[in-house]
């Protein structure tokens, strides 16, 4: 049996001021899978995709990347792509050289990245605005340009902190809709961290649910709805009861009556 992609041992994290974040977090995402995780505000989900990315240490635990272990200190496996809350765009770099940056860093010639970016871009709907510079762009179109940026390095996991959280209603379910598109055909591994049950739902094949400080799993639900998923789900019945029972879960977790 082959090993999973990635999998959190007993991961606890503090701070130097003494908070704990974290509390024994055990979580396995195998090759192909879209997890969401979910959880109160403050529970230490955004600290737990630092601890993947090695953007932070674990206080006591470890990250395993296939048979490969890691402390968090070096080591990694493959590549991480990261995308964040705000697009982090450099705003005097057209769209293109945005997305060109990581492959850049990689030493990859422009030349040889092109095809690459062109067919991202051409994927996020921004095949238009190569030439184009982060100003001139929609708050949804440079989370888009973000996404591209990320999976540029072609990673072998997608890590997303709330992306589209300050966007508005109808622009968050197209971009739901269109990562899921990518998920489906670039095969993508995806952690993604979300507040909202129906977003989580929509997205992935399970929710984890964490409770509140310091952040532990306290539920990992699979989500029984089809892989091929479009704004007609919805509405269906078969979704608003997965909907339904996350919601408990995590009111659960909250420390709310379910």
């Amino acid at each position: 049996m082959s090993a999973p992609l990635l999998k959190l041992e007993a991961v606890r994290k503090e701070f130097a001021n003494g908070v704990a974040a974290l509390a024994g977090v055990g979580l396995t995402v195998e090759p192909g899978e879209f997890v969401a995780l979910l959880g109160p505000s403050g529970c230490g989900k955004s600290t737990l995709l630092r601890l993947v990315a090695g953007l932070a240490e674990p206080t006591a635990g470890r990250v395993v990347w296939g048979d490969v272990r890691d402390s968090g200190t070096g080591g990694r496996r493959g590549q991480i792509g990261f995308v964040f809350q705000e697009p982090t765009l450099m705003p005097w770099a057209t769209v293109f050289d945005n997305v060109y940056l990581p492959l850049r860093l990689a030493g990859i010639g422009r030349g040889d990245a092109e095809p690459r970016i062109t067919e991202l871009l051409g994927q996020l709907g921004l095949g238009e605005f190569a030439g184009a510079y982060p100003r001139q762009l929609s708050g949804g179109m440079r989370m888009r340009v973000s996404i591209a940026r990320a999976l540029a390095t072609e990673p072998d996991i997608l890590l997303l902190d709330e992306p589209f959280a300050a966007l508005d209603e109808i622009t968050r379910f197209k971009l739901n809709e269109d990562l899921l598109r990518l998920w489906r055909a670039r095969k993508l591994t995806v952690l993604f961290v979300t507040h909202s049950v129906f977003e989580s739902v929509f997205l992935s094949g399970r929710v984890v649910v964490m409770s509140a400080r310091p952040g532990r799993i306290v539920a990992d639900l699979p989500v029984p709805l089809p892989a091929v998923r479009d704004a007609r789900l919805r509405t269906t019945a078969e979704f608003g009861e997965v909907c339904r029972q996350v919601s408990d879960r995590l009111g659960i977790a909250s420390g709310a009556a379910a």
